[in-house]
């Protein structure tokens, strides 16, 4: 009999939908289990991840603010890791969503995650009964057992993702709910001068190479999103590959992993994979690799290729591969310098953090290429982006929000939506930041779902949260904290990257039993 981890919102108990499942769930006799997307308390996340672990399937309720929701899209990377370590990748995934219209935005994470899923799609004019029958006969009757579902494989990329019907994600969760990607670009991004100016104008050069770096939520997609767009209207061809979203199988091994990136850039490229035309065991995979770029992908294309790397620090945790990777890619800038066929190669490569595994001053692209680093937002830009939000904000009131968030652009944006949308003062917005009822919420709950899967992340963060000047950390613990945006490093010396996550943690931290 399978076992079942359901995830829904709280107000979804009153859908039918959800009501008719949960019904033919009981007259089945299925032992499940129902989570829902605000619930943090200590021992019910505590609960949900070991109901998920032992689950043999997801069954994720999406909705219009659900695929907006931090706490899904981490549900969903929970089990895409447990995934990896069950002996048949259970659990699998079964995305439902309801009533979402087609223009809806996507966590830019979650809709990556689920990318080459089978979903299932059920609106409100639609007979429950029709799509439950068929869940049901997919959950008695799966048609992949050994696999999860349209993987990417080492040989191949499976055509049918590129059927998809709904529109690619937002770069990054955005709290405004515009009706387009342009419209996010235009309105909601708010430019930092002159990295945007640099940035085109680096992009443009033979061999260029552009490494973004910031926390998460920082805006580096975004900004890789306006690079890949005004590359594509010079007329150059553009690939995204998003690492964090690699399933882990892939990394075992340099040889699968680079057939992998070899074919899932063919296929962004909307080119036939032809490795095996290519690949020779003899010369070895990195020389099979480069092969395959020079007498395959640059001799295929007649226009510059900019390839963008996104979230390329989770390399970092396969040393077997992180070394020989990134070396190919600073072979290929060096290439680029003296041979016309690499000119054609632009990268951008995207990251939270410095390298974990030591790499060879000479052999690393971390230290070539246009640097960019990412800075908060100003007092004058905030205000810049409230007026997009119809606010009419004065210096104080900016200053209160800042002193909770800083320039964080992400937070600052929750609070911004939140403040055009619900007619309430940021004073009264401030009294609920650092709890689980205000705007924060799920982004809070998030971080403090993730912290408690590593034991030594918790008494890090603890160690930084209780003391009043900067402290040493350790060297990958200080790094995996500031990636996920907790802290600020200066070398070794960490402290709480703001006054939000201090509130928040402070007594969670104190009475975490790890």
């Amino acid at each position: 009999m399978p076992k079942l981890f359901v995830i829904t919102e709280q107000e979804s108990s009153s859908n039918i939908f959800f009501a008719n499942l949960i019904e033919k769930f009981n007259s089945k006799n299925y032992e499940y289990f129902i989570a829902n997307y605000s619930q943090s308390e200590n021992q019910r996340i505590k609960e949900n991840h070991q109901k998920l672990k032992e689950s043999d399937y997801l069954i994720l309720l999406l909705t219009v603010k659900s695929i907006l929701n931090e706490m899904a899209t981490e549900t969903v990377r929970i089990a895409k890791k447990n995934q990896d370590y069950h002996p048949e990748q259970k659990p699998w995934i079964i995305p439902i969503k309801t009533n979402i219209p087609i223009d809806s935005p996507w966590d830019y994470n979650l809709y990556s995650y689920l990318f080459k899923i089978r979903q299932w799609e059920w609106q409100n004019t639609d007979e429950p009964e029709k799509l439950i029958v068929k869940i049901i006969d997919y959950i008695e009757k799966p048609v992949f057992q050994s696999t999860p579902e349209m993987i990417i494989e080492s040989k191949f990329i499976n055509d049918s993702a590129r059927n998809f019907t709904y529109r690619k994600p937002l770069p990054s969760s955005p709290p405004k709910l515009p009706k387009s990607q342009d419209n996010y670009t235009a309105s909601f991004y708010i430019e930092r001068p002159p990295i945007e100016k640099n940035c085109y104008q680096e992009i443009t050069k033979p061999g260029a190479l552009i490494r973004i770096k910031a926390p998460r939520q920082m805006g580096k997609t975004s900004l890789m999103a306006r690079i890949l767009d005004r590359a594509a209207k010079l007329g150059y061809r553009t690939a995204v590959l998003n690492l964090q979203l690699v399933d882990s199988q892939i990394f075992n091994n340099l040889d699968k992993f680079l057939r992998w990136f070899c074919a899932a850039v063919a296929s962004e490229l909307n080119l036939a994979t032809n490795l095996d035309n290519y690949w020779n065991e003899i010369f070895g995979s990195k020389v099979s690799c480069k092969s395959y770029f020079e007498r395959y992908i640059l001799k295929s294309i007649d226009t510059p290729i900019v390839l963008a790397l996104d979230e390329v620090d989770h390399i970092f945790q396969y040393p077997e591969i992180t070394v020989d990777f990134f070396s190919l890619l600073r072979a290929w800038h060096e290439d680029a310098k003296n041979r016309d066929l690499w000119k054609n190669m632009r990268l951008i490569v995207v990251h939270s953090t410095e390298a974990y595994v030591p790499i060879d001053i000479n052999q690393s692209p971390f230290n070539v290429g246009l640097p960019i680093d990412l800075p908060e937002l100003s007092a004058d830009q905030i205000q810049d982006l409230a007026s997009h939000y119809q606010l009419q904000l004065d210096m104080s009131e900016i200053e209160k929000l800042m002193g909770i968030v800083r320039g964080n652009p992400y937070l600052i944006k929750l609070a911004l939506y939140q403040l055009s949308q619900n007619n309430i003062t940021i004073y009264e917005l401030l009294k609920t930041a650092a709890t689980d009822i205000g705007c924060y919420a799920a982004h809070l709950q998030r971080h403090w779902c993730y912290l408690q899967q590593y034991p030594e992340l918790v008494q890090a963060a603890k160690t930084v949260i209780n003391c009043h000047q900067p402290v040493k950390l350790e060297r990958i613990q200080g790094l995996k904290l500031h990636s996920i945006g907790l802290v600020n490093l200066q070398g070794n010396q960490a402290t709480p990257r703001c006054e939000l996550y201090n509130l928040y943690f402070r007594d969670r931290l104190e009475n975490s039993n790890f």
